[in-house]
């Protein structure tokens, strides 16, 4: 009898580690490290779910994502390659970790790291709930601020993306803060819903870009700077021959500047031009590389300081929003 007992035992004991082995195996998140295909499936799970509502500061971006490396190879496989050459440059070795994941009733949103060197982009992905790519962007850097601001990141369970960006005032020691909300739309972009500060804008530099949410696929797209205070932003068009673009520049040390929105039709490969019945104002854009040089060559004076013109060379920006 005490035979029979202990063989009993001994089956149970079998089975319950089997039972185990079974549930680890099933469990087990797939390895995304190497360059061999994946299913969708697997690539989602290895998102934990995150319950909303998130946050994450600048100085601890990395202590949420998850030890497991997702592969470049396994990431261009459901992430075009376009959204992550703005991030990284990626000819030289970065990293990619999983954060996390959450839905919506139409949307599933995975956050991820991307590291290069010492700078980390938390970085949203917008699939729909068959596992098709919808859209991307970068919301928070770790990288530092010159001007001494912390940066934060919280998410609603609208889900709203909000960047706080806050210092103290060394003068009356106050907080000051700006926040910018951002909401994904049936549109396809992110776009901003919420913009408030405490700053005052011409004093702190804020810029508000009024295209920076609009699409940036087409070849010319993207922005292009040669300061946070001299820059132009170019984005998609009604169609391939067609860019939007935004234009600011604060030159004399800020005693003159000058602003402008519109549209810039292509010449050819290499130059676009800007030009509107019954607007005295002709930009010529001239594309090489990298570079965009800007040549005034109407009266532009009712968009600028009388003694500075658009006529400048901006060199577009690997690394920023997506």
């Amino acid at each position: 009898m005490k035979r029979t007992n202990t063989t009993l035992s001994f089956n149970y004991l079998f089975l319950a580690i089997a039972v185990l082995s079974i549930l680890s195996c099933k469990h087990k998140k797939a390895d995304l490290s190497g360059d061999a295909p994946v299913k969708v499936n697997d690539f989602i799970a290895v998102f934990s779910p995150i319950v909303l509502p998130y946050s994450v500061a600048d100085s601890n971006i990395n202590a949420g994502a998850d030890t497991i490396t997702i592969g470049h190879a396994v990431l261009s496989q459901f992430i075009p390659d376009s959204v992550l050459d703005q991030l990284v440059n990626v000819k030289k070795s970065f990293s990619i970790h999983p954060v996390g994941r959450f839905e919506k009733e139409k949307e599933v949103y995975l956050l991820f790291n991307v590291t290069q060197k010492e700078v980390t982009q938390q970085v949203v992905a917008v699939f729909d709930k068959q596992n098709k790519y919808l859209s991307a962007k970068a919301i928070l850097s770790n990288e530092p601020d010159e001007d001494g601001y912390t940066h934060s990141l919280s998410i609603n369970k609208e889900p709203t993306f909000t960047v706080n960006k806050e210092r103290i005032n060394a003068q009356t020691k106050q907080i000051q803060f700006s926040r910018v909300g951002w909401v994904y739309n049936t549109a396809g972009v992110f776009m901003v819903v919420v913009n408030d500060t405490n700053e005052d804008p011409k004093k702190v530099g804020v810029i508000l870009n009024p295209i920076d949410t609009l699409p940036r696929k087409n070849k010319l797209s993207g922005e292009y700077i040669a300061n946070k205070q001299n820059f132009i932003s170019i984005r998609d068009g009604k169609d391939a021959n067609t860019y939007l673009f935004f234009i600011h520049f604060e030159k004399k040390e800020g005693t003159c500047t000058g602003e402008l929105k519109g549209t810039m039709k292509i010449a050819d490969e290499k130059t676009g031009i800007y030009s509107e019945a019954g607007d005295p104002c002709i930009i010529d854009f001239n594309f090489e590389g990298n570079d965009v040089t800007l040549k005034e060559q109407g009266s532009c004076g009712n968009r600028r300081g009388m003694e500075c013109y658009f006529n400048d060379t901006f060199t577009k920006k690997k690394k920023g929003r997506l």
